[in-house]
C-alpha cells in the first residue's frame, strides 16, 4: 500500500486522506469497480448494494450500514470519478458541510502489462460541524477503512471470475451481455 499516512493523535484533524494501491489490471476494469456508487461501503468484503438514482442524487442501500446519498460530481472514464456525500434525506443537493471521495486511476506499468495505481482522496473532515473528538474518530476510522477498501478493489480487479454489477451494466451498454 503506498501513501501510508501517519495517524495524527494531537493537533487539528487533517482535512484529507490520500491512499493508493497498485493493481494488476486495466484502467477500464478498475474503473468498472470504482464507478459503482457505494462500492466502498463494505468492511473489506464485497457486498451487493441496492443503487437507486433520483436525478443528480444516488441512494445506496447497504444491508449492514443502511442508506446513504451521494452525488456524482465528475465522471471521466476510465481515469477519474468524484463523489460527494450528502447529508439528510433525498431532495435538493444541500450546501451543508460534506466529505468528497475522489478515485484516480493512473497507468503504472507498460503497455504490455496492465498495472495501474488507484488513489482515493477523501476530503472535508475539517469542515464537518462535529465535535473535534468525533471528527478525529471519523478520520481515524476512514483512514483504516480506505486501506481495507483499496485492498478489496485490488482483489476484485485482479480476480478474473468476479464481475461487479457495474461491470455487468458496462458490458450490456457495449452489447457484450
Amino acid at each position: 500500500m503506498a501513501d501510508e499516512p501517519s495517524s495524527p493523535s494531537t493537533g487539528a484533524v487533517p482535512d484529507e486522506i490520500v491512499r493508493s494501491v497498485l493493481i494488476g489490471a486495466s484502467a477500464e476494469r478498475v474503473f468498472a469497480i470504482v464507478r459503482e456508487p457505494g462500492w466502498f461501503l463494505n468492511d473489506g468484503e464485497y457486498r451487493e448494494h441496492t443503487v437507486t438514482r433520483y436525478g443528480p442524487v444516488t441512494q445506496v442501500d447497504d444491508p449492514v450500514h443502511g442508506s446513504f446519498q451521494l452525488a456524482i460530481e465528475a465522471h471521466e472514464p476510465p481515469h477519474r470519478i468524484f463523489f460527494r456525500w450528502l447529508g439528510g434525506g433525498l431532495g435538493d443537493i444541500s450546501d451543508a458541510p460534506h466529505n468528497t471521495v475522489e478515485f484516480l486511476i493512473d497507468p503504472a506499468g507498460t503497455a504490455a502489462r496492465n498495472l495501474v495505481r488507484l488513489t482515493v482522496k477523501e476530503r472535508g473532515f475539517a469542515k464537518l460541524g462535529l465535535d473535534e473528538s468525533v471528527r478525529r474518530r471519523n478520520y481515524e476510522e476512514n483512514l483504516h477503512g480506505w486501506k481495507q477498501q483499496l485492498e478489496l478493489a485490488k482483489q476484485l480487479a485482479e480476480e478474473p471470475r468476479h464481475t461487479t454489477p457495474a461491470e455487468q451494466a458496462a458490458a450490456t451498454e457495449r452489447g457484450e451481455a
